[in-house]
């Protein structure tokens, strides 16, 4: 867990720039939910890094623009009773969702048409099945 937050092959935030908050979890957890703080809310302040390159960075504040609040990103986990396990989910979700968000957008899809084959085909088969209910019905 300590060390740069690995995104992809290239990038990686470094571990000064993540913010960790702890905090009781709600929810069951028996003799031990009212002492242990295993919620865990993990920051990361995406408008103000210099770890991400002006590209990435660009694609990350559009993409994650309606979730950014003052140009961070917050991610909470509160689903395991151990801080350590939610700090791990907290570091994977924030990972993933940083991947997404500078990932290159798709490609442009090229319209086509059906080839002439397929288009018999499925006329062929339309001849068959109307033939099949025609068969069916009373004289």
């Amino acid at each position: 867990m300590p060390g740069p937050l690995q995104i992809s092959g290239s990038v990686s935030v470094p571990e000064a720039e993540l913010h960790w908050r702890f905090s009781r979890s709600s929810g069951p957890g028996g003799q031990g939910v009212n002492t242990t703080d295993s919620r865990v809310e993990l920051s990361f302040d995406l408008a103000a890094t210099e770890t991400l390159g002006p590209v990435f960075k660009a694609r990350a504040l559009e993409r994650l623009g309606p979730r950014l609040v003052n140009g961070v990103v917050t991610i909470a986990a509160s689903e395991f009773r151990s801080q350590l396990r939610n700090r791990e989910a907290a570091e994977m979700r924030l990972a993933q969702l940083l991947r997404e968000a500078i990932a290159p957008p798709p490609k442009k899809r090229r319209p086509t048409k059906p080839s002439r084959g397929a288009v018999e085909r499925r006329i062929t088969a339309k001849k068959q099945r109307s033939d099949l209910k025609r068969l069916r019905r009373d004289i």
